[in-house]
């Protein structure tokens, strides 16, 4: 998928830079992002703040927030939203720190704040790492996605944001289940061979399940699929029409697409 992002590099040598200042909704907030290596982030991550869509004064929680476009993205779309990032990595987390001190995000910062934590903590030890129970509105996730069977990267950081590991989507789901408040959104970007994991995953936690497929023109097969579900919700699951990213013989995005890929837009439930 291609990325929705400018970059400035951070150094005026180009073999040189290891890092770039990338600019998300037209400007609208800026990223600090490893280059070369660890989890680049861009359209996924657009894709799946625009599933935040709620004028309330509200928490979220991004887990696994990596440098922190998603939620910075929403915080930037929702200006009475608070946003904590969460994420294991401290090299990624010095780098959504980086974001927040940037000029360009004065605007949220007050109002966004990064907590180093591994995400598939339980019970006491992740209350203690400040993923408090009951305590977010909306929790947002971009969960690793690639099978560790897959070629591996030589590169680390990235090997560790990109490569699933067994039960992933259960302790994460496990997780988002049990900081977020009753009658609480969960939103995710995934591939979809993941669907099935997903909805077991989900099991009793969450119901009202909603579920998008996203593909890049018509005819194409899916690459992503978009997913929320409400917490404590016995609802149906949904199977909602398709979005296609780009327009017939181009690859200029549709209008509506163009619309969620810059902050313009939400993806609302039905």
């Amino acid at each position: 998928m291609s990325d929705a992002m400018a970059s400035t590099p951070t150094s005026p040598e180009p073999v040189s830079v290891i890092e770039t200042i990338d600019a998300f909704h037209r400007g609208g907030f800026h990223v600090v992002q490893p280059k070369g290596r660890g989890h680049r982030s861009g359209m996924d991550a657009m894709l799946l703040a625009a599933l935040v869509d709620d004028d309330r004064p509200v928490k979220v929680a991004d887990l696994g927030a990596g440098a922190g476009a998603a939620g910075l993205a929403v915080a930037s779309r929702l200006v009475k939203t608070e946003v904590v990032l969460f994420e294991r990595s401290a090299e990624m987390a010095g780098y959504a720190r980086r974001s927040l001190d940037l000029a360009e995000n004065a605007h949220m910062a007050g109002r966004v704040s990064v907590v180093e934590a591994d995400v598939t903590l339980k019970a006491k030890a992740r209350n203690d790492a400040g993923l408090v129970d009951e305590s977010f509105h909306h929790v947002i996730l971009n969960p690793p996605f690639n099978d560790p069977g897959d070629r591996r990267t030589p590169d680390a950081l990235k090997a560790e944001a990109h490569a699933m590991t067994e039960d992933l989507f259960e302790s994460w789901l496990r997780t988002a289940g049990a900081i977020m408040m009753p009658g609480g959104q969960l939103s995710l970007i995934a591939r979809p061979e993941s669907i099935a994991e997903i909805i077991d995953a989900c099991g009793r936690r969450f119901g009202g399940i909603e579920i998008t497929a996203i593909h890049p023109r018509a005819g194409e097969n899916a690459v992503r699929i978009l997913v929320t579900a409400i917490k404590g919700s016995r609802a149906r699951l949904s199977l909602r029409a398709p979005l296609i990213m780009h327009e017939e013989g181009s690859h200029r995005f549709s209008p509506f697409v163009d619309d969620l890929n810059n902050g313009r837009a939400a993806y609302s439930r039905r």
